[in-house]
């Protein structure tokens, strides 16, 4: 098993805050923009946009080839688990499922990316970070509270498309290390969104001309904007970037920050209160992170 390249810095870990935040503002921005773009061209647009500004800005800092030519297969592949089929699923399981039904499953992603990571021997099942997973999702689980999803046949489906949706990102963290230390987050990543956008972006186009572009409101484009740089480049790179520096299972667990920010923001813009159920949710889920990282540091040490 290869380690992390040997720092303390806690930019990997402040990099992935950041990308909670981008992921976490997605289901409602999402929901809102479908109600109007069918989902499979909110992906094109997401893909496509994402693509163009990752190719823009990596052209003006160096040139996209890559040393090994096999790299350029192997990111075509992982563009399959982490954009194309990821997004697909993910989207098209928003359209079809409540967006409480969406943050409750995610907890499946660290128990995907840690039994995938442990199965192709970058990942160690130490104890320590087996409970951290545990102790978190059980606090995503208290703070959600699964008496407001709603498992019935009419989500199934979609709730269905969400569990994949973390299968396939599980597999992307758990096998993308190796590449993004060797070439390069910003290259790597680029790869990845353009291998997805030749795929993403057609079928995107096919999917929209069910609409009338011209009826679309400019508050629902600027949803789209937001979702594609905000929602998806920024995080997918900042992802991508400390997944070259940390262990794939961390990474994960910061998944599970996503429902705090979610409350503490509502707090912030809404009004909402923070009640003793929030503060032990919070307290499960800070401790199960601490203990995953914790065990990381102990490696780099």
């Amino acid at each position: 098993m290869k380690k992390p390249p040997s720092s303390n810095s806690p930019a990997p870990y402040f990099a992935l805050i950041a990308v909670q935040f981008s992921f976490g503002s997605l289901p409602v921005v999402g929901k809102a923009v479908l109600t109007v773009i069918p989902a499979v061209a909110l992906v094109g647009f997401r893909v496509g946009i994402t693509a163009f500004v990752l190719f823009l800005f990596q052209r003006s800092r160096s040139s996209l080839r890559l040393e090994n030519r096999g790299d350029y297969w192997r990111l075509a592949l992982l563009s399959l688990f982490g954009v194309t089929i990821n997004q697909l699923l993910f989207v098209g399981g928003l359209s079809r499922t409540k967006a409480s039904n969406t943050s409750l499953l995610a907890v499946t992603i660290p128990i995907f990316t840690l039994s995938i990571g442990a199965f192709l021997g970058v990942e160690r099942l130490r104890a320590a970070k087996v409970g951290g997973i545990i102790l978190a999702a059980v606090g995503v689980i208290l703070l959600i509270d699964p008496r407001n999803a709603s498992f019935s046949s009419q989500t199934t489906l979609g709730d269905l498309m969400i569990v994949l949706n973390s299968l396939s990102y599980g597999i992307y963290v758990a096998s993308s290390k190796d590449i993004l230390m060797r070439n390069g987050a910003m290259k790597c990543v680029t790869w990845i969104f353009l291998f997805a956008a030749s795929i993403c972006v057609p079928i995107g186009l096919h999917s929209l001309s069910s609409i009338d572009i011209a009826t679309v409101a400019p508050l629902i484009w600027v949803g789209v904007l937001y979702a594609a740089v905000i929602g998806t480049a920024v995080p997918y790179f900042a992802n991508a970037w400390a997944l070259a520096r940390v262990n794939p299972s961390t990474v994960a667990v910061y998944v599970y920050l996503q429902p705090v920010i979610g409350f503490l923001m509502a707090v912030v813009f809404l009004g909402e209160r923070v009640g003793m159920n929030f503060i032990a949710a919070a307290a499960l889920i800070f401790a199960g992170v601490y203990l995953v990282t914790k065990k990381i540091k102990a490696v780099l040490n």
